[in-house]
């Protein structure tokens, strides 16, 4: 363990998730020394949709991050599903990719190894000082101090970041079944107050999960109101046990104070509903690692909430379909009828196209809805 001492590490990141290793491992691309500590032993699994879009993939390909093509299964579109009426459409570059979380925390962490990052798993982190960091009460000197620990960061808690202007919590359950799929799109499947997501991550293997502002709502409960789903999983044998989370939508004042800094979920966040987690973590620890090695995190806040917008008006425009249900039927009859839009819809959600591109898409659907 580091003394007060020795020289300070240049970034000292208190979580070791994707969002703390992305952080890292950028940091270490523009030559700073990095620390990384999580109490918890890899690889770290979390309940999620499990899908990597294009943006998120282009997101870890800046980073240096390639991921080998036999640890994820391919798909090339979304699909929404609701009360027997299908949309699609196929990304407009690239392919995205079905990943099981404890993989990619695993090429994460031998990438950040690769690149020279330290890490101190199993390490709780119990405060942090104007000197650096608490690791179960030893002081671990750092110039400065990220806090990468989730939606629950005890680091925004310690460093007086708490204050959010809006907060709202949903509440997710995944569960892996050992079944071919059956499409090569990530489907999204609306219900009344819940959505359920399949990605497919294997040959031989499906990620479901659901997202509802229902804390007692589980998975079977659930697939009751989705009779064609349901009848595909019935015979499916489990391969993983239903795990847990919370989804926090939170948009917090500053993300920085001093030398300590927060990023990906710990810095507020978006409805799971997006699927755009992972790519706004991998952003924002690129940007950070630029501020960190110049000395200006005024510029990451600003780099911050221009990251966070598109994210959010997604998630505003999804949960509004799906806490509607007469506005979703409208939209899916505008989505069956014209393809386009819903090609137009997708673009905006994974960032294919301009500003331009958003406003003309945004207002050939408003008119639509209006006529449908």
């Amino acid at each position: 363990m580091l003394s007060r001492s020795q020289n300070p590490v240049d970034v000292f990141v208190v979580g070791g998730g994707p969002a703390g290793l992305a952080t890292a491992i950028a940091a270490r691309r523009r030559g700073l020394s990095v620390i990384v500590a999580d109490g918890a032993i890899p690889p770290i699994d979390k309940p999620c949709g499990e899908g990597l879009m294009p943006d998120g993939l282009a997101g870890l390909h800046e980073l240096g991050v390639e991921i080998p093509a036999d640890e994820v299964y391919p798909f090339r579109g979304i699909r929404f599903v609701s009360s027997g009426k299908k949309a699609e459409a196929v990304f407009a570059h690239g392919l995205a990719h079905g990943i099981r979380r404890t993989a990619l925390h695993r090429i994460l962490i031998d990438h950040a190894a690769a690149c020279g990052v330290s890490m101190l798993w199993q390490s709780a982190v119990t405060g942090i000082d104007r000197e650096g960091v608490l690791v179960a009460g030893d002081l671990v000197p750092a110039r400065w101090i990220v806090g990468a620990d989730g939606s629950s960061s005890r680091v925004r808690r310690w460093a007086g970041l708490d204050l959010h202007q809006k907060k709202a919590l949903r509440f997710g359950f995944r569960r892996h079944y050992r079944v071919a799929p059956w499409s090569d799109f990530m489907e999204l499947h609306w219900g009344h107050h819940c959505q359920i997501y399949v990605t497919p991550v294997g040959r031989e293997e499906i990620c479901v999960a659901l997202i509802s502002s229902n804390p007692q709502l589980r998975l079977d409960a659930a697939l009751a109101g989705f009779p064609e789903l349901a009848a595909r999983l019935q015979d499916a044998e489990h391969a993983s046990g239903e795990r847990g989370a919370i989804t926090v939508s939170r948009t917090l004042r500053r993300v920085f104070r001093n030398r300590t800094v927060l990023v990906g979920d710990a810095s507020g966040g978006v409805d799971a509903i997006t699927g755009e987690g992972l790519c706004l973590a991998f952003r924002q620890a690129r940007v950070l690692a630029d501020c960190l090695a110049d000395g200006n995190l005024t510029r990451y806040q600003v780099e911050h909430r221009r990251l966070i917008r598109r994210p959010a008006l997604m998630a505003r425009l999804m949960l509004l379909m799906g806490s509607h249900d007469r506005l979703r039927q409208r939209t899916m009859r505008v989505f069956e009828s014209s393809p386009r839009s819903f090609a137009g819809m997708l673009a905006m959600h994974v960032g294919d196209g301009s500003a331009r591109d958003y406003i003309a898409s945004g207002i050939a659907m408003g008119w639509k809805l209006l006529k449908a």
